[in-house]
Parts: structure tokens; C-alpha cells; sequence
């Protein structure tokens, strides 16, 4: 059996699609846990948010940032303010994961960024991208890790950021492996602060999964 980088063996949604299989849910009631059913933030919450975009919006004006940065920046907080650094969950950084292409009889390898779990089951993967890559990219080697999971029969969430926006998925394995997206959520949209929705998705994620 052929082994592949799952960077190298999975470069676009098509690819993700063909080689394991996924279809993409047109489906409104599919996901519906990033619309409906969102907990309110504490003051305090978004206040954390503010401070959250502004530092990070004031170390990435000179160019885009590391993948280790995007991480210390934006995720490790957002992690911790919705309670996936807490019991019963754990987080695992850097984790290897082992995906079969059966279509392909390819066996892909990779790592992921952080992926928080309970009870070996994998409940939200995090996939962090420089942000000069665009979600064509990650989204797909998200789709890969996920399907990577050994959970075969609960509902996956993943959150995909390329540092200057955020976009959530779901998928289910079963009976065939299906996936939707959520819209995607800009740190320079200049209106409000859509960090405040952002943690209010793995605020719901945490509790549904908890």
C-alpha cells in the first residue's frame, strides 16, 4: 500500500471527496449547530474576544503569521474560553493520524494542530493555517483528518482558521460519509467582532459533546 502526506495526497475538496468517498450536504437541517441554539457571552467573554482580535489583527499587520503563531494567537485562547482545556476533555497537540484512502488503496499520514478528545473519541479538530493559505486548502486536509477519526458512529466538528477568518464543518460517517460547512467568519469585518460567534459555536460544540 502506497503512503502519502495527507498535504501531498489531498490538495482540494475534490480530491478529499474522491478518495474517501464525501458527499457535501445541501441539507439545512444537517448543521444546524452552528445557527441555532447558541449560548449567550459574558461581558467578560467578550471582552476576551476584543483583546483576542486586537492582538492578534496588531502582530499580523507587517505580513502573514506562523502556524505556531495563529495557534498562541487565536486558537489556544478560543480553546480554553470554551471549556475544551477542561474535564472532562483533554487536548492533544501535534497528534499523528493514520487515514486509509480505500478507493485509492492509499494509506495518507499527517498531523494535526490541536485536537481535543474524551474518551478516545475525536470531538473537534482544529486545522490552523498561515494565512496566506486560503480555506481551499485547509478544508480539505480538515475533511481528511476527520475522517481519520475512529469514531464511526457520532457526529465530527472541525474548525478550520486561516488566522484572518474561521469556518466550521460536520461530518458524519454513516451510512455514507457526508459533510457541510458553516458560512466563514472574517476578523476584519468592521462592524462587529466575529470572534463573539466564533466562541459561542464551541461553546455549543462543548456542551452538546460534553
Amino acid at each position: 500500500m502506497a503512503t502519502l502526506a495527507v498535504t501531498e495526497a489531498v490538495s482540494s475538496i475534490a480530491q478529499a471527496e474522491s478518495l474517501f468517498g464525501l458527499s457535501r450536504s445541501v441539507e439545512p437541517g444537517f448543521f444546524v449547530e452552528w445557527q441555532e441554539g447558541l449560548p449567550e457571552l459574558s461581558p467578560g467573554e467578550e471582552a476576551a474576544c476584543d483583546r483576542i482580535k486586537a492582538s492578534y489583527l496588531y502582530n499580523s499587520a507587517e505580513g502573514p503569521l506562523t502556524e505556531s503563531t495563529v495557534n498562541l494567537l487565536l486558537v489556544s485562547p478560543l480553546l480554553y474560553l470554551s471549556g475544551f482545556c477542561d474535564p472532562p476533555f483533554k487536548l492533544r497537540a501535534e497528534s499523528p493520524v493514520s487515514i486509509t484512502a480505500e478507493n485509492d488503496g492509499v494509506l495518507l499520514r499527517g498531523r494535526i494542530d490541536a485536537l481535543v478528545l474524551q474518551s478516545q473519541i475525536w470531538l473537534t479538530l482544529v486545522e490552523s493555517k498561515q494565512a496566506k493559505f486560503s480555506f481551499s486548502i485547509a478544508i480539505p486536509q480538515a475533511l481528511a483528518y476527520l475522517m481519520g477519526s475512529p469514531n464511526q458512529s457520532e457526529p465530527l466538528f472541525g474548525m478550520v482558521t486561516n488566522g484572518d477568518g474561521f469556518l466550521f464543518i460536520k461530518l458524519e460517517k454513516r451510512p455514507q460519509p457526508i459533510y457541510a460547512r458553516s458560512d466563514d467568519f472574517s476578523l476584519f469585518r468592521q462592524s462587529k467582532n466575529e470572534l463573539y460567534r466564533v466562541l459561542r459555536i464551541l461553546k455549543r460544540f462543548q456542551t452538546n459533546v460534553g
